[in-house]
């Protein structure tokens, strides 16, 4: 069995026939995590995934059967886990182990997944490329010059190099399709409030949302149904019934009108994602698709609409980072403002103080109505624009990115420039719609583009069904680096 393609349904069968074990498993990608050079994971602890897996056989032994059962996971830095360092790529949180289980980490462990750790990520999940973690960037595996995406890099690179089959992502401004188009694998954003936010490390409380990322749209279904439910402890969780997202995998697409908005395909989108891109809505037109074209006019002020809520948010949240209760905290200090002050010097990092400052200027007194309310407002005419495009198109497609990854250390001194590459996947975070990217081809320096779809709240079964059957047509997804 190769681990660089193998689906899940062949590490099913592989363990069903007794081919592999549980411990055999996670044993292989352990190793092959451990022989990595992508810096894909901030932390591995062995006895614990192997005492997992051990427990997953005898599970098995019983009699018990399941779509995860034994099969590994890694996670993002951003869900505490329970014996793992969870740090969300902070020197604020360098050390720190939690004393419980988010509610993603507990749903997956119920379902006898097998924890193979937990993987890099920009700090407290803020950026675009992996390149603002406290323990360095991730590098992609198809080209490791260039940046994996953020801010679920290191789970990106983890799949699409075979460390890890399956792992867990955030998206709050794109942080799971971004990084899934860069790395050349599928990832899949649901609508907000389907997956549970507690024990998630937060950054900005109306926009974060845990997501699946996996080599295929198959899979990604099959991790998100574990993922997926309603959660008392989370007061943005959703109350919807369980749902099977591979229910519709094999659905036709004949008469799914999808809508190509013009101003994702305008000026700024980089000739060689756009030839990709387009040979794809070919291929979803060759299943039986009609291409439509729309507008969502609002589009351009995504951007300024999240660098208003998204840090302001973050501001507010991250000010539990003080160094009195837990975390970093400043060895010399003066008097209890100055250890504050110190520490939170010492523990952020540079994009994160941005932010911070960002936030605290817009909620501040005389800033709240002219910033923080009119983004807001910008927020509602954003989704606006999707429910009109709604009524005449199915669901939405276009490109994740503006370009292919691009190579490290090419835009740490413009945070500008790296927000503006955003531009086509936050307007559904700030709508709160599902998203998907999967892989429909390579531009340039070899590097994987992302076909991104976009569906109506709760319809993720239709975006995972829509990429399962492109993917039946084309091979991108199988496609793996050198």
């Amino acid at each position: 069995m190769n681990l660089d393609t193998a689906s899940l349904r062949q590490l099913r069968s592989a363990l069903d026939t007794g081919e592999t074990s549980a411990v055999g498993l996670a044993g292989a990608f352990l190793d092959r995590i451990a022989a990595s050079e992508l810096n894909a994971f901030i932390d591995v602890q062995p006895e614990l995934t192997l005492a997992q897996a051990r427990e997953a056989d005898a599970r098995r032994a019983r009699g018990e059967r399941g779509p995860l059962l034994g099969i590994p996971v890694a996670h993002k830095d951003i869900f505490v886990t329970r014996g793992w360092r969870s740090t969300a790529g902070s020197r604020m949180l360098e050390h720190y182990v939690s004393p419980f289980d988010a509610a993603v980490v507990e749903r997956l462990a119920v379902a006898g997944a097998v924890c193979l750790g937990k993987t890099n990520c920009d700090e407290f999940a803020m950026g675009g490329a992996n390149e603002n973690s406290f323990f360095g960037p991730v590098r992609n595996p198809w080209d490791r010059s260039a940046i994996a995406g953020g801010s679920s890099g290191g789970a990106a690179a983890a799949v699409a190099a075979g460390l890890a089959p399956l792992a867990t992502g955030t998206d709050t401004g794109g942080s799971v399709r971004q990084p899934a188009a860069m790395c050349g694998i599928t990832g899949v954003k649901p609508t907000y409030g389907r997956v549970s936010r507690h024990g998630m490390i937060a950054f900005a409380s109306s926009l974060d949302q845990g997501g699946a990322m996996a080599r295929s749209a198959e899979d990604c279904a099959a991790l998100l149904t574990a993922m997926a439910g309603f959660d008392p402890r989370d007061s943005t969780s959703v109350d919807q019934p369980a749902e099977d997202f591979s229910r519709d995998l094999d659905r036709p697409l004949d008469g799914l009108r999808i809508g190509v908005p013009r101003e994702f395909m305008g000026e700024g989108l980089a000739d060689d994602v756009r030839a990709a891109v387009e040979r794809g809505l070919d291929a979803l037109r060759g299943l039986g698709a009609s291409i439509v074209d729309i507008s969502l006019p609002k589009t351009e002020l995504a951007i300024p609409a999240y660098y208003v809520i998204a840090p302001a948010e973050a501001s507010s949240n991250l000010s539990r980072f003080d160094g009195v209760r837990y975390g970093h905290r400043a060895a010399q200090y003066a008097d209890l403002n100055d250890m504050y002050r110190r520490t939170r010097a010492e523990g952020f990092g540079a994009e994160v103080k941005r932010r911070i400052l960002i936030g605290t200027y817009v909620l501040s007194h005389g800033y709240y109505d002219a910033y923080y309310l009119q983004a807001q407002k910008l927020r509602r005419l954003i989704a606006d624009d999707f429910r009109a495009a709604f009524g005449s198109v199915d669901l939405i497609a276009g490109p994740v990115s503006p370009t292919v990854a691009w190579n490290l250390g090419e835009r740490t001194d413009d945070p500008v420039r790296n927000y503006l590459a955003d531009v086509y996947t936050l307007p559904a975070s700030l709508a709160g719609l599902p998203g998907l990217s999967m892989p429909a081809g390579f531009g340039e320096h070899g590097r994987p583009v992302g076909l991104q779809l976009v569906g109506r709240w709760f319809e993720e079964a239709r975006l995972l069904n829509v990429a399962h059957r492109f993917q039946q047509a084309t091979d991108w997804h199988l496609k793996v680096p050198a």
